[in-house]
């Protein structure tokens, strides 16, 4: 199985977008700053994202594009279809032809593994994923890496 750079560009490119929409309209040219995403690239992303009614464009001065969707409503897997990516961990591609053109003996595990996958995807939200990165949003204390403090601590120096 594999998700290739298109479907993971897609949903990082959504998640920026969700994330700095509020004020006005984001501008693929921010985004690629951002996320290191060439702007061509993204360009032809939002295209299907738009066509899939993910987002919509807002032309002229102070431009660029916006969720089309409230952000619970707009699930990984959506984003993930909408730019045609497509996860099979079949062989065959779901065809049952994997040997000898008929079904191979382990096509129904990865079956059902497709299955639970767009499953997870389906049910995590846009909205998940931007609270996820503000631990203020989501309730959660950021870690912070004790390493440094034990080697102080270990070496006798520690600032109080």
């Amino acid at each position: 199985m594999r998700l290739t750079t298109k479907g993971r560009f897609a949903v990082t490119a959504m998640v920026d977008l969700a994330m700095n929409q509020d004020e006005h309209p984001v501008t693929l040219a921010e985004i690629s700053e951002r996320q290191k995403i060439s702007l061509s690239y993204l360009e032809q992303l939002f295209g299907k994202l738009r066509r899939r009614k993910l987002v919509a464009s807002v032309r002229g001065p102070g431009g660029g594009y916006r969720l089309a969707q409230e952000m619970m409503q707009i699930s990984v897997a959506d984003i993930i279809l909408a730019v045609d990516e497509t996860l099979d961990s079949t062989q065959c591609g779901g065809r049952e032809n994997c040997r000898d053109e008929r079904k191979c003996i382990t096509h129904d595990l990865w079956a059902n593994l497709n299955q639970h996958i767009f499953a997870y995807l389906g049910a995590v939200t846009l909205k998940q994923l931007v609270a996820a990165q503000d631990p203020a949003l989501n309730g959660r204390t950021q870690v912070h890496d004790m390493r440094e403090t034990l080697q102080r601590r270990e070496r006798g120096v520690i600032a109080i």
